[in-house]
C-alpha cells in the first residue's frame, strides 16, 4: 500500500481559448495557458509537416489511437498505485506489464492526476505523479510510445516535467529537484529518463515567452 501526503491544492476550471488553446482559469482570477500547450508549441511544425506528409486520415487515426492509448495507460498506472484492482486489456497489457516494476519504485505520493499552476511561469496543468522514485521526490510522467525514443526525441517532456516542478514548489513550498519519465514501448524494453529540474526550466520559461509575445496570452 502506497502512502499519500495531502495537500490543499485548488482545482482549476479548464476553458477553450478562441484560438483553440487549452487555457486554466486560476483562484487569482487569471488564465494560464496549459504546460503542454506550450511544449507542444515548438513541435507544432514539425506535426503539420507530418500530418501533411502521412495525410489527415492517416494521420488522425494515429494520432487517436496513441491518444486512446495514453489515456487508458495513465488510469491504469494511477489505479495501481492508488491500490485498486488493474486489468488492462489484450492491447494494453504488455506495455502496462512491462512499465509496472517501476511505479513499485514510486512512493509517498504528493499528487496524482493533480492540478497545478504558477504564477512565476503564467502556465497550469494536470502532473501525472509527485512522489518519491527510489527515496527521492520527482515529478513522473507516464509515457507510451509506438517507437524507441532517446534523450534528444523528448526535450518537451522534460520542460513539461521541469514546469510541473517550479508549479508544484510554489503551491506547497516544497521543491522538487529530479524529473522521472517512464516510457512503455511496443514490443520493446521500457525506458527510464531521470533528469534535473533545473536543466530543463530556463529553456521552457524561453519557450513560455516567445509564446506569449506571439499569442498574448
Amino acid at each position: 500500500m502506497k502512502t499519500f501526503i495531502r495537500h490543499d491544492i485548488p482545482k482549476l476550471e479548464r476553458v477553450t481559448h478562441p484560438d483553440g488553446s487549452r487555457l486554466y482559469n486560476t483562484p487569482s482570477g487569471r488564465s494560464y495557458p496549459s504546460v503542454t500547450t506550450i511544449t507542444g508549441f515548438q513541435s507544432k511544425q514539425g506535426i503539420l509537416e507530418w500530418r501533411k506528409r502521412v495525410g489527415e486520415a492517416e494521420a488522425n487515426r494515429i494520432t487517436t489511437r496513441a491518444a486512446n492509448r495514453g489515456t487508458r495507460i495513465h488510469t491504469l498506472c494511477e489505479n495501481y498505485l492508488l491500490g485498486k484492482d488493474v486489468e488492462p486489456d489484450m492491447f494494453d497489457k504488455g506495455i502496462f506489464e512491462s512499465i509496472s516494476p517501476f511505479l513499485d519504485r514510486i512512493d509517498n505520493i504528493h499528487a496524482l492526476e493533480t492540478p497545478l499552476y504558477s504564477d512565476h511561469l503564467e502556465v497550469a496543468g494536470t502532473v501525472d505523479c509527485i512522489a518519491e522514485f527510489d527515496g527521492k521526490i520527482s515529478v513522473v510522467d507516464f509515457k507510451t510510445s509506438a517507437k524507441i525514443k532517446t534523450r534528444d526525441n523528448i526535450h518537451g517532456y522534460f520542460m513539461q516535467c521541469a514546469a510541473y516542478a517550479v508549479a508544484f514548489e510554489e503551491r506547497t513550498k516544497i521543491p522538487v529537484g529530479r524529473l522521472v519519465v517512464i516510457m512503455g514501448v511496443d514490443n520493446e524494453d521500457p525506458l527510464l529518463f531521470l533528469e534535473k529540474r533545473d536543466t530543463w526550466i530556463n529553456e521552457f520559461i524561453e519557450l513560455r515567452t516567445t509564446y506569449k509575445k506571439l499569442k498574448g496570452i
